[in-house]
């Protein structure tokens, strides 16, 4: 690689979060837990990446209190004794590695894992709904609503309680938060509902406004968004800048610090109409509308399509240079990596030192936490 890499180097401070420099290991669901507790084989599944470089770990999705809040079996809990001191090993060996790591914590909604399994309890969303007009569980209660917001603002409260250097919340990809921004799965009249994206996002900005009083003000709070839904890949919540803009600022005020802005390709501009094709990306508009700092991710490191390494084919990319262009306009602030790090664990280090062959995904990769 002939271009210098310096600019993914770059320290990164917010807050109480220091970070070493711009590379983040994106949640990505792993589902290796015995009964929701992470145990040794999952601390050095983390303290590899941090061993390799990567500036931020973000854990795989963590499920809060909630009777029906994962869609398999395998997910990893963030509540009770024996999670949260599996957790605790967590930490513990990604700090012993130098790294710093968040959990990511969510609630899946009413949406379907990709096998069978199925929750002893029924599944809930805003109005019943896994997409537009197809029912699946039951619509929260206002106590339902209530418990939910606590149970998050619980859950940060253990992070921080357990030594993680931050939490994100999962308000993307068709989950629960999200559901509740979109207008095809919140059908409610009440106050959690409504017509605007900037009232739909009322739910999402009271779980923010509870867990910055559970972690205080020093501690940076990140909040992963999505225009694509899993249910649907060509969803949009915000068709225009504008519209972007009141979904937003209810997050901000509500205290959200850096927003984890995901697209399926992070070198796809958001708004060509506007912009133009080489334009801004997801993560370069809610920078540009908010002044946050925020988190890029999608595709990095990698050749192929979502769907086709999954199906087998080659997957892995060199060429970086698009990446290092962006960071250096300061587009975005840092930088998630996702499935090239399941295959290559030391991708970062290999990266700023040229030595290494990088090794693209493969799916097989997933039939083991290395």
């Amino acid at each position: 690689m002939s271009r210098s890499t310096d600019v993914l180097f770059t320290p990164f401070q917010l807050k109480s979060l220091s970070l070493a420099n711009c590379i983040v290991m994106a949640p990505m669901t792993r589902a290796f837990t015995a009964e929701g507790v992470p145990g040794k084989a999952n601390a050095d599944y983390y303290r590899r990446r941090a061993e390799g470089g990567v500036g931020l770990i973000l854990s795989e999705g963590t499920v809060i209190d909630r009777p029906a809040s994962r869609n398999m079996a395998g997910i990893p809990f963030f509540h009770g004794d024996e999670a949260l001191s599996g957790w605790k090993g967590v930490i513990d060996a990604v700090h012993s590695a130098g790294g710093r790591m968040g959990p990511q914590i969510w609630h899946t909604g009413s949406t379907k894992g990709p096998t069978d399994w199925a929750p002893a309890s029924p599944v809930e969303s805003p109005s019943g709904l896994l997409s537009p007009e197809e029912p699946r569980g039951k619509e929260m209660s206002e106590e339902d609503i209530a418990d939910t917001i606590a149970a998050f603002a619980k859950a940060a409260a253990d992070a921080k309680r357990l030594g993680f250097d931050t939490v994100e919340v999962r308000g993307a990809h068709g989950y629960l938060v999200d559901q509740f921004f979109w207008s095809g799965t919140n059908k409610r009249t009440d106050r959690w509902g409504g017509p605007s994206i900037k009232e739909r996002s009322r739910f999402a900005a009271e779980v923010i406004k509870a867990i910055c009083a559970s972690v205080g003000e020093a501690f940076p709070l990140i909040l992963r968004i999505s225009q694509w839904k899993q249910q649907d890949f060509a969803s949009r919540l915000a068709e225009t800048p504008d519209l972007m803009a009141d979904w937003l600022q209810p997050l901000q005020e509500a205290g959200v610090d850096i927003f984890h802005c995901s697209q399926r390709r992070f070198w796809q501009p958001e708004y060509p109409e506007i912009d133009g094709e080489q334009g801004l990306n997801f993560a370069g508009w809610v920078k540009k509308l908010t002044g946050a700092a925020t988190i890029s991710v999608g595709s990095v490191g990698l050749s192929g399509d979502f769907m086709g390494a999954f199906a087998g084919e080659a997957s892995i990319s060199t060429d970086i240079s698009n990446l290092l262009e962006r960071l250096e306009r300061n587009e975005f602030d840092l930088i998630a990596v996702g499935r090239a790090l399941i295959s290559d664990p030391e991708w970062p280090s290999k990266v700023r030192n040229g030595g290494g062959e990088l090794k693209g995904f493969d799916a097989a990769a997933l039939g083991e936490l290395a």
